[in-house]
């Protein structure tokens, strides 16, 4: 994969390009966090830099535990630079952070600008030394290598800059040099999609397995070189010599190798058939296979197989095939056990048809067996996607039925606390049921903290979220007109029927939200994100909108789902998926095995 050197152009570290100015959020990613890492241990960490705003770790929605990574808000932009500065590759819990910051715009990390590969590392480099390489050559977004789960380096890592320019003389300036006593190899990132297109298209090694015993090396070559020029053909063998029946031949083209794999597969070599395809890594060959014994399973087993639950501790194997051996010829019978053996209390009944499998959900789902105190449940086995997919749809649509509004605020899953410093909360943490004990989570626009709107901030003809009423009535005039919401439209009380109109895109501009306070401008761009949103999830408007404004984006990322549809149809629909997967029910997941 090496490639050879090219000559360095007069570009200099010293030289670089003028840096690009640091993003205006004062939000900082804090990742390779030890699982133990909690806010608290954060806001001791990073609070001696500057004034914390708010401290979240990521976790996961079902088992609540860490995903190795946090968010850090600070007051200042300048704290937190500081703290990226200072903190960077310090030891948290023993680990050491790696810290950056916080790129809410997927595009940046997506594209793949700016950002290099590098591989053949010492087993003694970590961020700390890959970042202090490099960083000589232009301001660094993001710095890492790649640990196993021991935390041994696997010799490669990634290198992203804040422009391509920087990029192109780091891989000039370092490939093919030395780093440690070991020869790097540097160049541009390229992402897995693309490297499997174009491994398609041009790998050269052909695998070749059930090979004869008697054939030698030079036998095999000969055989392959009918179809292109052999470069190597290798069988693999014991210490002792002997033949394990199976070895690679790899050619100088790849048209070559497709053509071999074409002709040869299934042809006669010796006394026995080959078996021929493209060499593949372990990885690769392990999940390729993975795929098809799912898909053969699934089809294997398909109406046949039935899972029952609700068996007795006293009920065996031989009891449950005796009870459901009636109703047809049982292939195979199950129950699962736990690793002292004991009973899981569900297990599996596979039969040779389907309608024998049919004609036993009919006698014995419901039925309660001799001795037992719970009727059986019995239905087809399916898939875990398939099971997971059909919980997740029965909870959102529970959850889509009866969606509170309230007061603004983020989503997080059940107990996952979010520290928060000052402001205008207690400082302290507070988990999300604890925010706004009197209003439902979530986000309407008719949220009583009415922003107080610059005079020469309104747009002509009231189309901004303060006079949205008809007439063009303020929110603050009581006689806000029959569509308007006057400060008297508290909760509790009956508001005259909403003809909701929203405002023209184009009627508010960046600038003019600019001109409302800093605590207010995300208010403004909620109250129309939110019309935006109800057009499409009328019942969870609220609830992704309040996800939208407590993302951490900032006000010109909100501002551009405005006008930006395909971006905001994508990160609603993420939204969704996030709510989901926290509707999903802990002990609603089946067994994952069949019989």
């Amino acid at each position: 994969m090496s490639s050879s050197p090219t000559q360095p152009t007069a570009t200099t570290p010293s030289a670089q390009p003028a840096a690009t100015p640091k993003p205006p959020s004062a939000s900082l990613y804090v990742g390779d966090l030890a699982p133990e890492v909690s806010e608290g241990l954060l806001f001791e960490t990073f609070n001696t830099v500057g004034p914390v705003s708010s401290i979240r770790v990521c976790r996961d929605t079902l088992t609540r535990r860490s995903l190795g990574y946090a968010y850090v808000n600070f007051h200042s932009v300048v704290d937190a630079e500081r703290a990226l500065d200072s903190l960077n590759n310090n030891p948290i819990a023993g680990r050491p952070c790696r810290i950056m910051w916080s790129q809410r715009d997927p595009s940046i990390r997506k594209t793949g600008v700016g950002n290099i590969f590098i591989k053949n590392l010492d087993a003694t480099i970590g961020h700390k030394e890959l970042y202090d390489t490099f960083s000589a050559f232009g301001n660094i977004l993001s710095c890492k290598v790649a640990f196993d789960d021991k935390g041994n380096s696997k010799g490669y890592g990634f290198v992203h800059f804040e422009n391509q320019q920087c990029a192109d003389n780091a891989v000039q300036m370092v490939n093919d040099n030395m780093m440690l006593d070991k020869k790097v190899y540097v160049g541009p990132f390229i992402p897995r999609k693309v490297r499997t297109q174009q491994l398609e298209k041009s790998w050269t090694n052909v695998f070749i397995k059930d090979i004869d015993l008697a054939i030698t090396d030079e036998e095999l070559k000969t055989a392959f070189a009918e179809h292109g020029t052999v470069t190597s053909a290798v069988i693999m063998r014991k210490e002792d010599g002997t033949s394990l029946g199976f070895g690679f031949v790899n050619f100088e083209e790849h048209e070559s190798a497709d053509k071999a794999v074409t002709a040869m597969h299934g042809a006669k070599l010796g006394n026995k058939t080959l078996f021929c395809c493209r060499a593949q890594k372990k990885a690769e060959r392990e999940a390729k296979l993975k795929k098809e014994w799912e898909q053969l399973k699934i089809s294997k087993y398909q109406g046949i197989n039935l899972y029952i639950k609700n068996i007795d501790d006293e009920i065996d194997e031989e009891r449950l095939r005796t009870e459901f051996a009636p109703w047809g010829t049982i292939k195979s019978c199950k129950i699962m056990t736990d690793e002292k053996g004991l009973s899981k209390g569900f297990g599996f009944v596979c039969y040779s048809a389907p309608e024998e499998s049919q004609r036993a959900i009919n006698e014995m789902n419901n039925r309660t067996l001799s001795g037992s105190s719970k009727p059986l449940y019995v239905a087809l086995h399916e898939p875990k996607e398939v099971r997971r997919q059909k919980l997740t749809l029965n909870a959102f649509k529970g959850m889509r039925g009866n969606v509170p509004q309230g007061a603004p605020g983020a989503i997080y899953g059940a107990g996952q606390p979010v520290y928060y410093q000052g402001g205008n909360m207690q400082q302290g943490f507070v988990y999300p049921q604890q925010m706004m004990p009197s209003m439902p989570r979530g986000w309407q626009p008719q949220y009583p903290m009415q922003p107080q709107y610059p005079a020469n901030a309104l747009p002509r003809g009231g189309s901004t979220s303060a006079s949205r009423g008809r007439g063009g009535a303020s929110r603050g005039n009581a006689a806000g007109g029959a569509g308007g919401r006057g400060q008297g439209n508290r909760r509790g009380a009956n508001p005259a029927p909403a003809e909701a109109v929203v405002p023209a895109m184009d009627t508010l501009t960046l600038a003019q939200v600019k001109q409302f306070p800093a605590d207010q401008q995300k208010i403004l761009i909620g109250e129309r994100l939110y019309g935006v949103i109800a057009a499409s999830q009328p019942l969870l408007a609220g609830k992704i909108t309040g996800m939208f404004l407590e993302s951490g984006w900032s006000v010109e990322e909100l501002f551009a789902l405005l006008s930006d549809e395909a971006s905001l149809n994508q990160k609603i629909e993420d939204a969704i998926s996030v709510l989901e997967r926290a509707a999903q029910p802990e002990a609603g997941a089946e067994a994952e095995g069949s019989a």
